[in-house]
């Protein structure tokens, strides 16, 4: 028998990145034939946003289209489409478009990160992001309607790199301009470094590290040592930002507004939220997660098991993660794939060109395929590396 609705436990999930919909699915899945649990997911879209890809569709390149209620079809979870608006911690309530309020029993906050165009003058109003397939799509649009000019890349991070070698590659006459502090691929090893310099050479990108953009103008950038650039349009890729609801329902929060967790993902103010991917703080023993979908996926698994763990009275264990990877697609037929340390320093083993081009499309095509096989064997997303020795946290003596 089917338990009452007083008696269901209701879990919340918000965001469906690649975090919260890991949990959804592992939560369902793994529950659909007790009737005593409610999964109810919640996300401004309906369809699953290829974060891997975004490069791609800001320039003009079609991607699949992914049904979230398709793939939650037969798991028993609800889906509900818009915006979180407000996180009331005390009361257990979530507020959806300002004029709907869902209740909860736990939670799973996975609101994710953006762009910051928020620290530095003039980006919210004359840049454009990689937030989502819409802002993206915005700036496909900006690109096809140039007639010559120069585009400047804000940001030399792996966005960066990716989002100013997929310009140059399918807008040859335009000029790309890839600012920022550090060079690009500095953490990389001499190898993979070497080979990411001389793709974005290859295709015409010029790269100005050591320069730090102060403000963002309509049709230039200014630099901290007085220098300007020309730009007929602007993406931002420096730094992300999370969102203020969860400082403002009152759950501890890192410097950054991430959610402090402890070991089992739970919020060290809060235990009954969990929270995953980007949005939330996890210690490793080589120190904070840096959100990634590697480790994104993962931490929405975790949580989900923790969950169910506390409620069969058992104690959850411990999330622990290593890196493996950094794949770099550098247009659509070169690459570089940086192997990692579990603490995501590089290690000697590297791979480039058309092979390391296709061990990135296997990667990024991955999580959707992943998502459907844990819908029907939840214990095939429950494998990842744990890290060994890089990721245990030694208590203080």
């Amino acid at each position: 028998m089917n338990a009452t609705a007083e008696q269901r436990h209701e879990v919340l999930v918000l965001g469906a990145g690649y975090a919260g919909l890991s949990a959804a699915i592992q939560l369902a899945a793994r529950t659909r034939k007790r009737g005593n649990l409610r999964v109810t997911l919640v996300n401004p879209y309906d369809t699953f946003t290829e974060r891997l890809r975004l490069h791609m569709t800001a320039t003009g390149q079609e991607t699949a289209e992914m049904s979230i209620p398709e793939l939650l079809d037969g798991t028993g979870a609800v889906f509900v489409r818009g915006w979180v608006t407000a996180v009331d911690a005390a009361a257990k309530t979530v507020r959806i478009d300002d004029d709907r309020i869902l209740r909860y029993d736990t939670l799973v906050y996975g609101l994710g990160s953006v762009a910051d165009t928020i620290a530095v003058p003039g980006v919210d109003d004359h840049a454009y992001t990689l937030n989502s397939p819409q802002d993206a799509a915005l700036l496909a649009d900006r690109l096809t309607r140039l007639d010559g000019g120069t585009v400047v890349v804000g940001g030399n991070g792996l966005t960066g790199i990716e989002a100013a070698a997929e310009i140059a590659e399918r807008h040859p006459g335009l000029q790309v301009v890839l600012l920022g502090r550090a060079e690009p691929g500095a953490s990389m090893h001499p190898k993979a470094k070497a080979h990411l310099d001389a793709a974005l050479a290859r295709l015409g990108v010029r790269v100005r590290s050591g320069v730090e953009v102060v403000k963002v103008l309509p049709d230039v950038v200014e630099l901290a040592d007085g220098s300007t650039v020309p730009a007929d349009a602007v993406l931002w890729t420096s730094g992300t930002r999370v969102s203020p609801l969860a400082a403002a329902a009152g759950l501890t929060v890192d410097e950054r507004g991430r959610v402090v967790t402890d070991n089992a993902l739970r919020s060290v103010s809060h235990p009954d939220v969990y929270a995953v991917g980007d949005a939330a703080a996890i210690r490793q023993g080589y120190g904070v997660m840096h959100g990634t979908c590697q480790g994104g996926m993962p931490t929405g698994v975790h949580a989900a098991l923790s969950i169910l763990r506390v409620l069969a009275g058992k104690e959850p264990k411990p999330f622990r993660f290593g890196y493996y990877h950094t794949p770099v697609s550098l247009g659509r037929s070169d690459a570089v794939v940086q192997f990692t340390r579990p603490d995501d320093s590089p290690r000697r083993i590297v791979l480039t060109g058309k092979r390391a081009a296709k061990y990135k499309e296997t990667v990024t095509a991955a999580p959707w395929p992943t998502f459907a096989r844990m819908k029907k064997m939840p214990a095939s997303g429950a494998l990842w590396p744990h890290g060994g020795r890089y990721t245990r946290i030694r208590s203080a003596k």
